[in-house]
Protein backbone atom coordinates (compact mmCIF):
# COMPACT_ATOMS: atom_id res chain seq x y z
CA UNK A 1 0.00 0.00 0.00
CA UNK A 2 1.49 3.48 -1.23
CA UNK A 3 1.04 5.69 1.76
CA UNK A 4 2.49 9.14 2.70
CA UNK A 5 2.63 10.88 5.34
CA UNK A 6 3.30 15.07 4.91
CA UNK A 7 3.18 18.01 7.58
CA UNK A 8 1.57 21.38 7.62
CA UNK A 9 2.95 24.05 9.62
CA UNK A 10 0.58 27.18 8.59
CA UNK A 11 -3.03 27.73 8.76
CA UNK A 12 -2.94 28.81 5.31
CA UNK A 13 -0.89 26.27 3.66
CA UNK A 14 -3.23 23.40 5.86
CA UNK A 15 -6.30 24.98 4.43
CA UNK A 16 -5.44 23.34 0.68
CA UNK A 17 -6.49 20.51 2.85
CA UNK A 18 -9.92 21.58 3.79
CA UNK A 19 -12.11 19.79 1.33
CA UNK A 20 -10.05 16.66 1.85
CA UNK A 21 -10.62 17.14 5.72
CA UNK A 22 -14.08 17.53 5.49
CA UNK A 23 -14.41 14.19 3.12
CA UNK A 24 -12.82 12.46 5.97
CA UNK A 25 -14.52 13.21 8.47
CA UNK A 26 -17.95 11.54 6.66
CA UNK A 27 -15.93 8.30 6.79
CA UNK A 28 -14.91 8.52 10.57
CA UNK A 29 -18.11 7.85 12.82
CA UNK A 30 -16.85 9.38 16.53
CA UNK A 31 -15.90 12.51 14.48
CA UNK A 32 -17.26 15.92 16.66
CA UNK A 33 -17.24 19.55 15.94
CA UNK A 34 -14.35 19.39 17.84
CA UNK A 35 -12.47 17.66 14.84
CA UNK A 36 -13.58 19.81 12.37
CA UNK A 37 -11.72 22.99 10.38
CA UNK A 38 -14.13 25.41 11.67
CA UNK A 39 -13.43 24.70 15.34
CA UNK A 40 -9.64 24.39 15.31
CA UNK A 41 -9.15 27.37 12.12
CA UNK A 42 -10.99 29.56 14.89
CA UNK A 43 -9.39 28.22 17.89
CA UNK A 44 -5.64 28.53 16.16
CA UNK A 45 -6.55 31.99 15.15
CA UNK A 46 -7.10 32.77 18.76
CA UNK A 47 -5.08 31.10 20.95
CA UNK A 48 -1.79 30.19 18.45
CA UNK A 49 0.00 33.11 19.08
CA UNK A 50 2.77 31.32 20.63
CA UNK A 51 2.58 27.86 19.41
CA UNK A 52 3.56 25.98 16.14
CA UNK A 53 1.64 24.62 13.78
CA UNK A 54 2.58 20.16 12.78
CA UNK A 55 -0.25 18.80 11.13
CA UNK A 56 0.51 15.48 10.22
CA UNK A 57 -1.44 14.05 7.02
CA UNK A 58 -1.59 10.59 6.02
CA UNK A 59 -2.68 10.24 2.21
CA UNK A 60 -2.95 6.82 0.04
CA UNK A 61 -2.96 7.49 -4.02
CA UNK A 62 -6.31 9.42 -3.99
CA UNK A 63 -7.15 10.82 -0.69
CA UNK A 64 -6.75 11.78 2.61
CA UNK A 65 -6.64 8.80 5.43
CA UNK A 66 -5.72 10.24 8.54
CA UNK A 67 -5.21 13.66 10.18
CA UNK A 68 -3.45 14.42 13.54
CA UNK A 69 -3.81 18.02 13.80
CA UNK A 70 -0.93 18.79 16.38
CA UNK A 71 1.14 21.82 17.88
CA UNK A 72 4.24 22.51 19.70
CA UNK A 73 4.34 25.04 22.65
CA UNK A 74 7.10 26.17 24.91
CA UNK A 75 5.45 25.58 28.59
CA UNK A 76 6.66 25.65 31.94
CA UNK A 77 6.56 22.26 33.73
CA UNK A 78 7.35 22.09 37.29
CA UNK A 79 10.56 23.60 37.96
CA UNK A 80 12.19 23.89 34.14
CA UNK A 81 9.97 24.36 30.48
CA UNK A 82 9.70 21.36 28.26
CA UNK A 83 8.68 21.68 24.22
CA UNK A 84 4.97 20.40 24.49
CA UNK A 85 3.32 18.31 21.90
CA UNK A 86 -0.21 18.93 22.16
CA UNK A 87 -3.48 18.28 20.31
CA UNK A 88 -5.10 21.62 17.86
CA UNK A 89 -7.04 23.32 20.34
CA UNK A 90 -5.56 21.67 23.70
CA UNK A 91 -4.58 24.15 25.89
CA UNK A 92 -7.02 26.85 26.21
CA UNK A 93 -9.15 24.92 28.35
CA UNK A 94 -12.26 25.64 25.86
CA UNK A 95 -11.86 22.34 23.82
CA UNK A 96 -12.75 18.37 24.82
CA UNK A 97 -13.02 14.95 22.73
CA UNK A 98 -10.04 16.22 20.63
CA UNK A 99 -9.30 13.35 18.12
CA UNK A 100 -7.27 11.88 15.00
CA UNK A 101 -9.33 11.43 12.46
CA UNK A 102 -8.57 8.07 10.34
CA UNK A 103 -10.35 6.20 7.56
CA UNK A 104 -11.87 2.54 8.61
CA UNK A 105 -8.89 0.47 8.21
CA UNK A 106 -5.63 2.70 8.32
CA UNK A 107 -5.85 2.70 11.98
CA UNK A 108 -2.62 0.57 12.95
CA UNK A 109 -0.89 2.08 9.23
CA UNK A 110 -1.48 6.01 10.82
CA UNK A 111 -0.70 5.39 14.30
CA UNK A 112 2.97 3.86 13.41
CA UNK A 113 3.47 6.80 10.61
CA UNK A 114 3.21 9.33 13.54
CA UNK A 115 5.64 7.92 16.21
CA UNK A 116 7.97 6.91 13.25
CA UNK A 117 7.81 10.78 12.36
CA UNK A 118 8.09 12.05 16.21
CA UNK A 119 11.00 10.13 16.24
CA UNK A 120 12.67 11.29 13.60
CA UNK A 121 11.18 14.94 14.96
CA UNK A 122 12.04 15.02 18.80
CA UNK A 123 14.43 17.40 18.92
CA UNK A 124 11.47 19.42 18.44
CA UNK A 125 9.48 18.14 21.09
CA UNK A 126 9.84 16.85 24.91
CA UNK A 127 6.88 15.30 25.69
CA UNK A 128 3.49 14.86 24.02
CA UNK A 129 0.28 15.11 25.61
CA UNK A 130 -3.16 13.51 23.62
CA UNK A 131 -5.54 14.91 26.06
CA UNK A 132 -9.38 14.63 26.21
CA UNK A 133 -9.52 11.46 23.48
CA UNK A 134 -12.72 9.84 23.42
CA UNK A 135 -12.75 6.36 24.67
CA UNK A 136 -13.59 4.90 21.39
CA UNK A 137 -10.66 6.99 19.57
CA UNK A 138 -9.06 4.53 17.04
CA UNK A 139 -5.71 5.62 17.09
CA UNK A 140 -5.48 6.69 20.22
CA UNK A 141 -5.77 2.93 20.95
CA UNK A 142 -3.71 2.01 18.61
CA UNK A 143 -0.99 4.61 20.00
CA UNK A 144 -1.37 3.36 23.37
CA UNK A 145 -0.57 -0.46 22.14
CA UNK A 146 2.57 1.00 20.62
CA UNK A 147 3.90 3.02 23.20
CA UNK A 148 3.54 0.37 26.27
CA UNK A 149 6.93 -1.07 24.65
CA UNK A 150 9.13 1.33 24.09
CA UNK A 151 8.12 4.60 25.80
CA UNK A 152 7.40 6.65 28.91
CA UNK A 153 3.72 6.46 28.71
CA UNK A 154 1.55 8.13 31.65
CA UNK A 155 -2.28 6.96 30.59
CA UNK A 156 -4.95 8.45 32.74
CA UNK A 157 -8.62 9.07 32.43
CA UNK A 158 -11.13 11.85 33.11
CA UNK A 159 -15.38 12.36 33.87
CA UNK A 160 -17.30 12.99 31.18
CA UNK A 161 -20.85 13.03 30.99
CA UNK A 162 -24.10 12.79 28.15
CA UNK A 163 -27.48 12.11 28.16
CA UNK A 164 -29.04 9.70 25.36
CA UNK A 165 -32.32 11.16 24.53
CA UNK A 166 -35.51 8.85 23.28
CA UNK A 167 -37.88 9.71 20.71
CA UNK A 168 -40.11 11.49 22.72
CA UNK A 169 -40.23 14.49 25.27
CA UNK A 170 -42.79 12.30 27.37
CA UNK A 171 -40.53 9.41 27.07
CA UNK A 172 -37.64 11.79 28.44
CA UNK A 173 -39.44 13.32 30.93
CA UNK A 174 -40.64 10.13 32.44
CA UNK A 175 -36.99 9.40 33.00
CA UNK A 176 -36.38 12.32 35.34
CA UNK A 177 -36.97 12.36 39.04
CA UNK A 178 -40.66 13.46 39.67
CA UNK A 179 -39.44 16.35 41.70
CA UNK A 180 -37.69 17.64 39.19
CA UNK A 181 -40.93 17.16 36.27
CA UNK A 182 -43.04 18.86 38.63
CA UNK A 183 -40.63 21.67 39.20
CA UNK A 184 -40.17 21.85 35.24
CA UNK A 185 -43.72 22.86 34.70
CA UNK A 186 -44.30 25.09 38.00
CA UNK A 187 -40.91 27.17 37.11
CA UNK A 188 -42.22 27.33 33.74
CA UNK A 189 -45.59 28.61 34.43
CA UNK A 190 -44.18 30.76 37.14
CA UNK A 191 -42.01 33.01 35.11
CA UNK A 192 -44.16 32.83 32.38
CA UNK A 193 -46.79 34.31 34.97
CA UNK A 194 -44.06 36.82 36.74
CA UNK A 195 -42.50 37.81 33.31
CA UNK A 196 -45.47 38.54 30.50
CA UNK A 197 -43.34 39.10 27.52
CA UNK A 198 -41.11 35.96 28.25
CA UNK A 199 -39.94 34.60 25.25
CA UNK A 200 -37.24 31.25 24.75
CA UNK A 201 -35.15 31.29 21.39
CA UNK A 202 -32.48 30.09 19.22
CA UNK A 203 -30.38 32.57 17.72
CA UNK A 204 -30.65 31.84 13.96
CA UNK A 205 -30.39 35.67 12.67
CA UNK A 206 -26.23 36.66 12.37
CA UNK A 207 -27.42 40.46 13.73
CA UNK A 208 -28.67 38.84 16.55
CA UNK A 209 -25.47 36.60 16.96
CA UNK A 210 -23.59 39.47 18.95
CA UNK A 211 -26.24 40.40 21.46
CA UNK A 212 -27.18 37.01 22.48
CA UNK A 213 -22.76 36.37 22.67
CA UNK A 214 -23.09 39.85 24.60
CA UNK A 215 -25.61 38.35 26.73
CA UNK A 216 -23.32 35.52 27.48
CA UNK A 217 -20.43 36.82 28.57
CA UNK A 218 -22.22 39.16 30.62
CA UNK A 219 -24.45 36.69 32.82
CA UNK A 220 -21.56 34.24 32.84
CA UNK A 221 -19.04 36.55 34.52
CA UNK A 222 -21.62 38.12 36.86
CA UNK A 223 -22.55 34.61 37.96
CA UNK A 224 -19.26 33.87 38.80
CA UNK A 225 -17.93 37.03 40.26
CA UNK A 226 -20.52 37.29 42.65
CA UNK A 227 -19.01 34.04 44.09
CA UNK A 228 -15.22 35.72 43.79
CA UNK A 229 -14.17 32.94 41.14
CA UNK A 230 -13.29 35.02 37.81
CA UNK A 231 -14.94 33.59 34.94
CA UNK A 232 -14.33 32.26 31.98
CA UNK A 233 -14.90 35.48 29.65
CA UNK A 234 -12.55 37.57 31.40
CA UNK A 235 -9.73 36.70 29.11
CA UNK A 236 -10.40 39.03 25.48
CA UNK A 237 -8.97 35.72 23.73
CA UNK A 238 -11.75 33.61 24.79
CA UNK A 239 -14.38 36.25 23.98
CA UNK A 240 -12.73 36.85 19.98
CA UNK A 241 -13.08 32.92 19.89
CA UNK A 242 -16.56 32.90 20.75
CA UNK A 243 -17.33 35.42 18.49
CA UNK A 244 -15.49 33.97 15.34
CA UNK A 245 -16.35 30.13 16.18
CA UNK A 246 -20.22 31.25 16.66
CA UNK A 247 -20.55 32.91 13.32
CA UNK A 248 -18.32 30.07 11.70
CA UNK A 249 -21.00 27.61 12.91
CA UNK A 250 -24.09 29.88 12.64
CA UNK A 251 -23.50 29.44 8.60
CA UNK A 252 -23.03 25.53 8.31
CA UNK A 253 -26.24 25.51 10.91
CA UNK A 254 -24.38 24.07 13.57
CA UNK A 255 -24.79 26.72 16.44
CA UNK A 256 -27.38 26.04 19.28
CA UNK A 257 -27.37 29.20 20.87
CA UNK A 258 -30.41 29.56 23.20
CA UNK A 259 -31.55 32.40 25.09
CA UNK A 260 -34.45 33.29 27.60
CA UNK A 261 -35.92 36.37 27.37
CA UNK A 262 -37.79 38.45 29.91
CA UNK A 263 -39.15 41.85 29.77
CA UNK A 264 -37.18 42.63 26.79
CA UNK A 265 -34.27 41.38 28.52
CA UNK A 266 -31.60 38.33 27.68
CA UNK A 267 -31.92 36.31 31.31
CA UNK A 268 -30.46 33.30 30.32
CA UNK A 269 -28.03 31.76 27.51
CA UNK A 270 -26.92 28.44 26.42
CA UNK A 271 -24.17 28.10 24.33
CA UNK A 272 -24.11 25.03 22.47
CA UNK A 273 -23.18 23.50 18.95
CA UNK A 274 -24.69 20.23 16.41
CA UNK A 275 -22.82 18.02 14.86
CA UNK A 276 -24.76 15.16 13.45
CA UNK A 277 -27.23 13.84 15.80
CA UNK A 278 -24.99 15.13 19.12
CA UNK A 279 -25.27 18.42 20.46
CA UNK A 280 -22.69 19.96 22.74
CA UNK A 281 -23.32 21.97 25.56
CA UNK A 282 -20.31 24.04 26.24
CA UNK A 283 -21.15 27.42 28.15
CA UNK A 284 -24.02 29.21 29.54
CA UNK A 285 -25.00 32.08 31.90
CA UNK A 286 -28.12 33.47 33.96
CA UNK A 287 -29.14 36.16 35.86
CA UNK A 288 -27.43 35.35 39.72
CA UNK A 289 -30.31 38.04 40.65
CA UNK A 290 -32.94 36.37 39.82
CA UNK A 291 -31.57 32.82 41.01
CA UNK A 292 -35.07 31.86 42.82
CA UNK A 293 -36.74 31.84 39.30
CA UNK A 294 -34.23 29.08 38.29
CA UNK A 295 -33.94 30.84 34.61
CA UNK A 296 -31.02 28.23 33.41
CA UNK A 297 -33.15 24.90 34.67
CA UNK A 298 -36.46 26.21 32.89
CA UNK A 299 -34.39 27.28 29.54
CA UNK A 300 -32.80 23.91 29.54
CA UNK A 301 -35.68 21.98 29.80
CA UNK A 302 -37.44 24.01 26.62
CA UNK A 303 -33.92 22.82 24.41
CA UNK A 304 -34.13 19.46 25.65
CA UNK A 305 -38.09 19.45 24.60
CA UNK A 306 -37.14 20.77 20.93
CA UNK A 307 -33.66 19.31 19.90
CA UNK A 308 -36.07 15.65 20.98
CA UNK A 309 -38.57 16.30 18.13
CA UNK A 310 -35.41 17.65 16.25
CA UNK A 311 -34.51 13.76 16.64
CA UNK A 312 -31.22 14.84 18.24
CA UNK A 313 -30.49 11.84 19.96
CA UNK A 314 -27.49 12.42 22.24
CA UNK A 315 -27.07 16.45 24.35
CA UNK A 316 -23.38 15.90 25.58
CA UNK A 317 -22.35 17.87 28.74
CA UNK A 318 -18.89 17.51 27.84
CA UNK A 319 -16.34 17.05 30.79
CA UNK A 320 -16.75 17.19 34.34
CA UNK A 321 -18.52 16.08 37.43
CA UNK A 322 -21.26 18.28 38.33
CA UNK A 323 -24.11 16.76 40.28
CA UNK A 324 -26.85 19.16 38.16
CA UNK A 325 -26.02 17.14 34.93
CA UNK A 326 -26.96 13.74 36.25
CA UNK A 327 -30.71 15.28 37.25
CA UNK A 328 -30.97 15.86 33.91
CA UNK A 329 -30.29 11.86 32.99
CA UNK A 330 -26.57 11.98 32.04
CA UNK A 331 -24.77 8.94 31.95
CA UNK A 332 -21.34 8.70 33.30
CA UNK A 333 -18.58 8.74 30.68
CA UNK A 334 -14.91 9.22 30.46
CA UNK A 335 -11.63 11.04 27.98
CA UNK A 336 -8.34 9.11 28.01
CA UNK A 337 -5.54 10.65 28.02
CA UNK A 338 -1.91 9.61 26.42
CA UNK A 339 1.02 11.55 27.75
CA UNK A 340 4.44 10.25 26.31
CA UNK A 341 7.64 10.77 25.59
CA UNK A 342 11.45 9.45 24.61
CA UNK A 343 12.20 7.29 27.45
CA UNK A 344 15.51 8.82 27.74
CA UNK A 345 15.17 12.05 28.49
CA UNK A 346 14.31 15.22 30.35
CA UNK A 347 10.11 14.63 28.86
CA UNK A 348 10.53 10.51 30.13
CA UNK A 349 11.39 11.43 33.42
CA UNK A 350 9.23 14.22 34.02
CA UNK A 351 6.53 11.66 33.22
CA UNK A 352 8.08 9.37 35.93
CA UNK A 353 7.89 11.50 38.45
CA UNK A 354 4.36 12.68 37.38
CA UNK A 355 3.05 9.20 37.67
CA UNK A 356 4.77 8.64 41.04
CA UNK A 357 4.03 11.62 42.55
CA UNK A 358 0.03 10.63 41.14
CA UNK A 359 0.21 7.10 42.79
CA UNK A 360 1.45 8.89 46.13
CA UNK A 361 -1.89 10.71 46.20
CA UNK A 362 -4.17 7.57 45.42
CA UNK A 363 -2.69 6.23 48.04
CA UNK A 364 -2.96 9.14 50.45
CA UNK A 365 -6.43 9.61 49.63
CA UNK A 366 -7.11 6.10 50.41
CA UNK A 367 -5.07 6.01 53.45
CA UNK A 368 -5.69 9.19 55.42
CA UNK A 369 -8.91 9.98 57.29
CA UNK A 370 -11.05 12.32 55.29
CA UNK A 371 -10.38 15.04 57.70
CA UNK A 372 -6.51 14.93 57.53
CA UNK A 373 -6.92 14.77 53.20
CA UNK A 374 -9.18 17.86 53.33
CA UNK A 375 -6.31 19.71 55.08
CA UNK A 376 -3.73 18.57 52.92
CA UNK A 377 -5.38 19.21 50.02
CA UNK A 378 -5.92 23.15 50.83
CA UNK A 379 -2.51 23.32 52.25
CA UNK A 380 -1.52 22.20 48.58
CA UNK A 381 -4.04 24.57 47.18
CA UNK A 382 -2.98 27.26 48.74
CA UNK A 383 1.30 27.00 48.05
CA UNK A 384 -0.17 26.18 44.63
CA UNK A 385 -1.91 29.44 44.21
CA UNK A 386 1.09 31.32 45.96
CA UNK A 387 3.73 29.59 43.82
CA UNK A 388 1.60 30.96 40.43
Amino acid sequence: MDLRLRAYDSLDELQTVRPAWDDLLTYYAPATTFSTWAWLSCWWQCFGKNRELYVLTLWDSTSLVGLAPLSISTERVGWFSLRVLRLMGDGSGDSDNLDLPVRPGFEPAFAEAILRELKQRRSRWSICQLNTLPPDSRVGACLAELLSSSWALLEYSTKSSAVTLPDSWDAYSQTLASEDRQNLTRYTRRIQKRYPTTRIYRCTDPNQLPICLQALFRLHQGRWQSSGQPGSFGSPERREFYAGLSRCLLERGWLELWALEVEGEIAAVQFAFRYREKVFQLQEGYDHKRSSDRLGFVLRGAVLQQLISEKVRTYDFLGGEDPYKLRWGAREGHYRHLHFAPRFGLGGAWLQFVDKARRCKDWLRRTLPSSAWRWLHNVNASVRSRLT
